[in-house]
C-alpha cells in the first residue's frame, strides 16, 4: 500500500495547543493541531463555516496570529499565516478583539 503523497511545502510540528479562533462576530475555542513556518492546522469543537480572514490566539503564548483560512474539512482547518504579534501591553486596534478573547481565555 503506497503512503498519499504529502503535498506541504515545509514540514510541520505538532503542537497541541489550547486556542481560540476570533473573527467579527466570532469566539470560538479550538485546539492548534500543528505548525510549520507558513501555517497553522487548528481542530475547533463543532463544525462551523468560518470566514476567510480569522486570528488565532494562542491562549498560553499570548500570541495572535493573523491568518487565511485555506481549506476546511469537517472539524479541522488549515490557515495560512500572515503575521503574528504578542497580545501582552499594546496592541493595535485590529487586535483589541483578539486580546479581549485571550484574556477572557485566562491569559496572563
Amino acid at each position: 500500500m503506497t503512503q498519499p503523497t504529502d503535498r506541504r511545502l515545509q514540514p510541520r510540528m505538532p503542537a497541541n495547543a489550547r486556542a481560540v479562533v476570533v473573527a467579527p462576530g466570532l469566539e470560538l475555542a479550538c485546539v492548534i493541531v500543528d505548525t510549520s513556518p507558513g501555517g497553522l492546522k487548528i481542530r475547533t469543537d463543532r463544525q462551523l463555516a468560518l470566514p476567510s480572514q480569522v486570528t488565532v490566539v494562542d491562549i498560553v503564548a499570548g500570541l495572535a496570529t493573523e491568518a487565511d483560512v485555506v481549506w476546511r474539512k469537517g472539524v479541522e482547518a488549515g490557515l495560512t499565516l500572515k503575521g503574528q504579534s504578542p497580545l501582552c501591553g499594546l496592541v493595535p486596534s485590529r487586535l483589541l478583539p483578539a486580546r479581549e478573547a485571550w484574556i477572557r481565555a485566562g491569559g496572563r
